[in-house]
């Protein structure tokens, strides 16, 4: 069975609004501002995303390599740290908990398409990362997904479905087991 996809609908099609365009330009054009920053200067960076709507907590380190495509879908609590190189695609809304750790190159995935609609329409479900949770190098978190408190999603790990608090989850499908 062949299904007809209308691909120039589907072009046509406004996904985001003329405000949340106009947002993005304007976040583009600051980005200089946020990457070309020194490394020490987290308030300066924290400062800028609030500027952008992001929730931004007490003392949270992120980096300037860090790529963030809606600082306005991003709350990060207090004492968090999001590593170099990391990327937080959120289309939809990121919530990284107190005290949680995503490592370098970790990417936070918060937008998909409906695969089921020929359309394939644009959905942004949301991330939760839990306090004290640590997203290890390389690692990756699909929509929707929830990692726990105190979990930890071990270096290249999959994670498409959520990880319980305390465990600890590993490769590609995801495996989670008991922290020892």
């Amino acid at each position: 069975m062949s299904l007809q996809i209308d691909i120039p609908a589907n072009r046509r099609v406004r996904k985001w609004s003329g405000q949340v365009q106009v947002a993005r330009i304007l976040w583009a054009l600051c980005l200089p501002l946020f990457r070309f920053s020194p490394r020490p200067l987290w308030r300066w960076r924290a400062w800028l995303l609030r500027r952008f709507g992001a929730d931004i907590g007490k003392n949270v380190h992120v980096y300037p390599s860090v790529r963030i495509t809606m600082p306005w879908q991003l709350r990060i609590d207090d004492y968090a740290a999001v590593g170099d190189h990391a990327i937080l695609y959120a289309l939809g809304p990121i919530h990284i908990g107190a005290r949680a750790t995503v490592s370098q190159y970790a990417h936070l995935c918060a937008g998909t398409h409906d695969w089921r609609d020929p359309a394939r329409p644009l959905l942004r479900p949301p991330i939760h990362i839990g306090a004290d949770a640590w997203i290890c190098a390389d690692a990756f978190v699909g929509p929707g997904v929830v990692i726990g408190e105190r979990a930890i999603l071990g270096a290249r790990a999959v994670a498409m479905k959520n990880l319980a608090p305390g465990l600890i989850g590993t490769g590609n499908p995801m495996q989670a087991r008991l922290a020892q």
